[in-house]
């Protein structure tokens, strides 16, 4: 392989690669034909099952090098779908002189500048790919329906029967009205404040999805696992390590809509959720069965005053634990700790935090990703015997 360097620095590099020399056994064609010029996937180039082992190698060797604990690469479970996968993504749209619009993901080589994609985005579920390209049809002429603003950001979300819209950046509101008759499918846009949360602009107020046979109502920019298919698997997997149930006290911190802790509730637990997301909180409340409780609040501010527990579910954003978090596991530990993470060396840093009161019963991987590097793990630490 030849390559040229773009950037180096004392601890990494950052290079394009300009020439195959000798295709590895694991190469093949990427199914996506930007995929030479778009930075939205990273692995097309290996044939699925050598994916899935690169990533196990990803995350042991984190485990290995930043959190120090002696394990081996964990098992990755496929993803049902290798394509067409995504119910949610996020595109960048810019206006360049001319009145010219590209909205797309950033460009492989240059990531200052943005390559058009359009329904040829071959990781976009069905649904989203209709949205997409209607969106796309609808906005007008230098998308002039949207908000002014050279850049802006730009969610679509796949429901059940229509798709949500929520915008970030430029200014103003556009006009939404037209724009939501301008789109076949799209049920809701929504508005980004500057200083964060979200605002309904026009249409319903709510997006209806289903997950794990359940009915809920996203608003805004609430989270939701990407990959339906999956993130069941992980859930399923969360909820079998998690035991068996009855009359236990549970802790599912950054709990979102609420998807595990109404499960771990409807079999007799004693069930806590922490959230600081209102919306994501609202919704978890809503219809709740008896036993889960949601309190509004940040997970490092609300944790201690809860505990001891006999299991605390972690499910952080990409950034990982505050460190008050790990603290507060040592100071009052739980039976068992359940840590979900999509990022391997955020979760190798704050398992070091937590190697002191527990041990580590077990690791395994989900690729909620195909075609990224992207993988979510699932760590079980259980409290060690004095």
């Amino acid at each position: 392989m030849s390559v040229e360097i773009l950037e180096e620095r004392a601890r990494w590099a950052r290079g394009v690669v300009r020439a195959i020399l000798e295709p590895g056994e694991a190469r093949r064609e990427a199914p996506c034909p930007r995929y030479d010029e778009c930075h939205g996937c990273s692995l097309q180039h290996l044939e699925y099952g050598r994916q899935l082992t690169c990533k196990g190698r990803i995350v042991g060797d984190a485990l290995r090098r930043i959190g120090r604990l002696s394990v081996e690469d964990p098992v990755v479970e496929g993803s049902p779908l290798e394509l067409g996968y995504r119910n949610k993504a996020t595109m960048t749209l810019r206006r360049l002189r001319g009145g010219r619009v590209v909205a797309g993901f950033h460009e492989l080589a240059d990531r200052r500048r943005i390559v058009d994609i359009g329904p040829e985005c071959r990781l976009l579920s069905p649904g989203l790919t209709g949205l997409w390209r209607d969106l796309r049809a609808g906005w007008g002429p230098e998308a002039s329906l949207l908000p002014p603003g050279r850049e802006l950001r730009l969610t679509l979300r796949a429901g059940r029967e229509e798709g949500a819209l929520l915008i970030r950046g430029g200014r103003g509101n556009g006009r939404p009205k037209a724009l939501l008759e301008a789109v076949p499918g799209l049920g809701s846009i929504w508005r980004e404040e500057r200083g964060g949360g979200v605002r309904h602009l026009v249409g319903g107020e709510s997006l209806e999805v289903v997950w794990m046979g359940e009915s809920l109502k996203l608003v805004g920019g609430a989270f939701l696992q990407v990959n339906s298919e999956a993130g069941a698997l992980l859930h399923r997997f969360v909820l079998e390590e998690a035991g068996e149930l009855g009359r236990r006290k549970m802790v599912d911190a950054y709990c979102g809509a609420g998807v595990l802790g109404r499960k771990l509730a409807s079999g007799g637990n004693r069930v806590l959720g922490i959230e600081a997301d209102p919306l994501a909180v609202a919704e978890a409340r809503r219809g709740a069965p008896e036993g889960f409780e949601v309190v509004h609040g940040r997970v490092e501010e609300s944790l201690e005053g809860v505990l001891p527990a006999d299991l605390v579910i972690l499910n952080p954003p990409r950034t990982g634990l505050d460190p008050r978090v790990p603290e507060a596991l040592g100071r009052r530990p739980a039976q068992k700790v359940i840590y979900v993470s999509c990022d391997p060396g955020t979760l190798a840093r704050d398992l070091a935090r937590l190697v002191e009161p527990y041990e580590v019963g077990g690791v395994r991987s989900f690729d909620l990703f195909p075609q990224t590097s992207h993988v979510e793990t699932v760590v079980t630490l259980r409290k060690r015997e004095a």
